[in-house]
């Protein structure tokens, strides 16, 4: 296997910490995964509160329920794709095959778009529900809400920062797919080495490749044209 592929070592290599936490994908992938906490932890604390009129819980976004649940359900599953794809980080320099890779960095690619976009969607979302909120008595979770959709505002850019990161290794993985596998030979130019007195540096033949004047064997009597 080339080294390099898809951007990352020799497989087999010696597994060196420090470069490893380094890497753009594993801080970024650190940094998801503790956005991810901070959103659905503030949801979960106080984001369900009792209504005194019905007495049930509701959801401090506008009472809106599934607000709630949107800003919990996305933040837990990319807790829980966080951690896993720091572990396929840390398996990515042990991988022997290309295609493994390949699949590897193309399934990072698709969850981290798709994760940036649902971020997005669920900023959008709690934002609009949260400037249709009544004011809350006492402002109790008020700034947990908040703390949820700044932290959703900023994993839009670390999920999709790493979708481009993964875009960059499979173009480069590309690349190394379609890159002839040999190189030209030095001082190799202008014909074959092993004759160089096959060609004169004036375009022609330093010697003719056939000599029709043909010496006679030695014990043969020259041949002589027949006389009429």
């Amino acid at each position: 296997m080339m080294e390099g592929a898809y951007g990352g070592g020799k497989a087999g290599a010696a597994f060196d910490p420090i470069t490893f936490v380094q890497r753009p994908q594993v801080i970024l992938r650190a940094a998801c995964w503790l956005f991810s906490v901070i959103v659905f932890g503030c949801i979960s604390s106080q984001g369900w509160q009792k209504d005194p009129v019905t007495n049930k819980e509701v959801c401090l976004y506008n009472k809106d329920g599934n607000a709630c649940n949107y800003g919990v359900g996305i933040s837990v599953i990319a807790f829980l794709a966080s951690i896993g794809f720091i572990v396929g980080e840390y398996l990515f320099e042990q991988m022997p095959s290309i295609k493994t890779r390949k699949h590897y960095v193309l399934a990072d690619l698709g969850f981290s778009g798709f994760w940036a976009f649902l971020f997005f969607v669920g900023f959008c979302y709690l934002t609009n529900q949260w400037n249709k909120t009544e004011e809350i008595a006492g402002g109790i979770g008020v700034n947990n809400m908040q703390a949820a959709i700044a932290f959703s505002f900023f994993s839009i850019f670390t999920w999709a920062a790493l979708a481009y990161l993964a875009f960059r290794r499979y173009k480069q993985g590309a690349e190394q797919a379609f890159a002839p596998s040999y190189e030209a030979e030095p001082g190799n130019e202008g014909g074959y080495s092993s004759y160089p007195d096959a060609v004169d540096p004036d375009g022609g033949y330093s010697q003719p490749p056939f000599n029709n004047t043909q010496q006679p064997q030695a014990g043969m009597m020259p041949q002589q044209a027949p006389t009429y």
